[in-house]
């Protein structure tokens, strides 16, 4: 994606900035998380993965707390259990896994959602919901790719390492659902201040 590598270093240096200025604690967790980059609540995603031992997708507490000690958030405990208050709306002492990541989610605006789901479409082919290596063939060129011209990897190995890129990092199947495709492009997004050029980068990066 051209131009991301300059976006996140801005989105970085915006979100650590913003950091000083807010009290609540959600969007005190969202922007520690954007200071790492558009990356960074896939990061915290992949941590909170690898506690969740019985894969109930839920979080006790204890294992929130220490999901985010692991990737070094500077939350203390007060704010930690606030901020799993407001996750777990019915008093449960859990907290739903994936509701959190949508709510972390930086905000988009429903022009952003469109441009994201057109090009989400224009590589589901089967329009079943999911991209896959089938669905890639004939819309993404494999035979550009450096890896692909020097024998490294063949074309099948191309398409993977694409879908990679989008795919949870805690759970690569080689398919990318709706889902993980949004996450990954509210992570680019917040670096993006202006709804048109969003657009415009989106169009010209899959020729919408």
């Amino acid at each position: 994606m051209p131009g991301t590598a300059r976006h996140d270093r801005e989105m970085a240096i915006q979100a650590k900035r913003n950091l000083s200025k807010t009290t609540d604690p959600v969007e005190r967790l969202r922007l520690q998380c954007l200071a790492r980059g558009s990356a960074g609540i896939k990061g915290l995603s992949r941590v909170f993965r690898i506690m969740d031992d019985d894969n109930s997708r839920t979080l006790d507490f204890k294992e929130f707390v220490k999901g985010l000690n692991d990737y070094a958030m500077m939350i203390d405990k007060e704010e930690a259990q606030e901020i799993f208050r407001i996750f777990d709306k019915d008093g449960s002492g859990t907290i739903d896994f994936d509701e959190f990541l949508v709510t972390l989610r930086p905000p988009m605006s429903n022009a952003r959602k469109e441009i994201i789901m057109q090009a989400f479409r224009k590589l589901d082919k089967s329009g079943d919901g999911v991209i896959t290596i089938e669905d890639l063939r004939g819309v993404y060129n494999a035979k550009h790719h450096p890896k692909y011209q020097n024998g490294d990897w063949t074309e099948d190995q191309v398409f993977r390492a694409f879908l990679d890129n989008f795919d949870s990092p805690y759970d690569k199947d080689g398919k990318v659902t709706t889902e993980e495709f949004m996450n990954y492009y509210a992570g680019v997004s917040a670096s993006i201040d202006t709804d048109v050029y969003f657009i415009i980068m989106m169009k010209n990066a899959w020729k919408l």
